[in-house]
């Protein structure tokens, strides 16, 4: 696996294909960097479903309301739900919306982002300043680019687990 140089600030997602590992740009949005890793530490992320998969666009998933086989889990509602968390504010920043960031998920209120993001399969610069930017797939992004796609998928692929890479043996 890449060489992690800030594991408290960098988590790995699990998928079917293998690890992502995301840099957290908790300089740059440390509220949405400090609730991923909140979340992934509680276990809420592990088993959610990638639910709006856009060829050439994004990857998105983190309904951890919905999105469970384990807990109230409905792909039809999947992308409606968020944690029990209140939301967050948006932290806009320059950080363009490349191949391989993450994005706060979000309603058409800027301050409506919780639990859900999205993964650039491309630079989609138009989200630029639109959208917090809050994370870098720094390795794996080819795994990235093997989930299923559809709105839902058929057969949607999960995050089999989220761990911060500090708490990873």
């Amino acid at each position: 696996m890449t060489e992690i140089a800030d594991p408290e600030n960098t988590v790995i997602i699990t998928l079917k294909d293998g690890p992502v590992v995301v840099q957290l740009l908790t300089d740059i949005a440390p509220l949405h960097a400090g609730r991923m890793k909140a979340l992934a530490r509680a276990g809420a992320y592990d088993d959610v479903v990638f639910h709006r998969v856009i060829d050439g666009f994004m990857a998105q998933t983190g309904d951890v309301a919905n999105g469970c086989s384990t807990r109230n889990f409905n792909l039809r509602r999947a992308g409606t739900g968020g944690s029990d968390l209140p939301d967050l504010p948006a932290e806009f920043s320059r950080i363009p919306h490349d191949r391989g960031t993450l994005g706060a998920a979000r309603s058409s209120n800027p301050n409506s982002a919780n639990s859900q993001f999205f993964i650039n399969f491309r630079d989609n610069h138009f989200l630029n300043g639109q959208y917090t930017v809050y994370g870098r797939v720094i390795a794996g992004i080819e795994h990235v680019d093997r989930i299923a796609r559809g709105e839902p998928p058929a057969n949607p692929d999960r995050m089999l687990t989220v761990r911060v890479a500090a708490d990873v043996a």
